[in-house]
């Protein structure tokens, strides 16, 4: 039962959280995140959680992931092309105009503090995000043998965070088979 949204509310959502947002897709995701969720109500918790995971395991930048995914949620093909532009285009502009001043831009200490204190504001962003987004996540001594091992992973090793992220993704796969095959032999000794 998908509704019809308006492809041009859905477009300028998405221009605003583009034009609104500094430090990438995670600090996005909160902007994002009241927007679709609390404002329009096009989503809920639950599936900004998936459309997180599967823009994070996707080739490609998380915030466009992210508006194309959430865009096809809402108003499939038309949605995730209109969300997509209207995340890209605000970016695209501000990095072509300062493309044309960099040099300049680059001399001033003034300029410095201020991306210091954007990255700040954004790490905050960031943690607040993912503390919304892990209350929608059940934790069980599978997740919490995971979340361990890949911070540690992620902390102590040269090797890629890609590389833990695929493996948590087939341990993930595995253990919900063997949950779900669990399931399936409990009901039917139930029925039996």
């Amino acid at each position: 039962m998908k509704k019809q949204h308006n492809l041009l509310e859905l477009f300028l959502t998405f221009l605003k959280i583009g034009a609104l947002t500094f430090g990438g897709g995670y600090a996005m995701m909160p902007i994002m995140r009241k927007e679709v969720v609390e404002r329009k109500q096009w989503a809920d918790d639950d599936d900004i959680l998936k459309i997180l995971v599967i823009s994070e395991s996707t080739p490609g930048v998380l915030a466009v992931n992210s508006a194309t995914f959430i865009g096809y949620k809402i108003a499939g093909f038309k949605g995730s092309l209109v969300a997509t532009l209207g995340v890209v285009i605000p970016s695209f502009i501000i990095i072509s105009l300062i493309s044309l001043f960099i040099v300049q831009f680059q001399q001033l200490t003034w300029v410095a503090y201020a991306f210091r204190g954007i990255q700040a504001g954004v790490a905050v962003l960031i943690f607040k995000a993912a503390i919304k987004l892990s209350k929608k996540i059940h934790f069980d001594l599978f997740a919490i043998i995971i979340l361990v091992s890949s911070i540690l992973f992620a902390l102590f090793s040269e090797i890629s965070v890609i590389y833990a992220l695929m493996v948590g993704a087939v341990l993930g796969i595995i253990y919900g088979s063997l949950i779900q095959l669990k399931e399936v032999k409990a009901d039917d000794t139930h029925t039996s």
